[in-house]
């Protein structure tokens, strides 16, 4: 098996850091502020799919593409922080362009 690609992980990655946010920044508010518990189901749910898919992608890619593990551990690091993955994301982007021929 190849593992999954590159573009995938970036739009998982995204996806979850998206679905982070969104719990953060929404959710949780309407769930405090507003008595709405129902969006911490619905965005928690969706969160903990994404987050699944993602820590799923990352292991796959440290065995199938011999992700340091350093990177993995940034990675998995990345997932538990707000904006996190947007700026692993980047910083893989940085590196491929830095890795690519010119």
């Amino acid at each position: 098996m190849k593992g999954y690609s590159r573009q995938t992980f970036e739009l998982v990655a995204i996806l979850e850091g998206v679905s982070f946010l969104l719990l953060l920044g929404v959710a949780m508010p309407l769930k405090y502020f507003a008595g709405m518990p129902l969006a911490t189901r619905v965005c928690g749910l969706l969160h903990g799919f994404a987050f699944l898919a993602y820590v799923t992608i990352l292991l796959d890619a440290l065995s199938t593409k011999q992700w340091s593990n350093r990177t993995v551990a940034l990675g998995l690091a990345a997932g538990f922080l707000p904006f996190g993955t947007f700026a692993f994301v980047n910083r893989l982007r940085r590196e491929a362009s830095a890795e690519a021929p010119r």
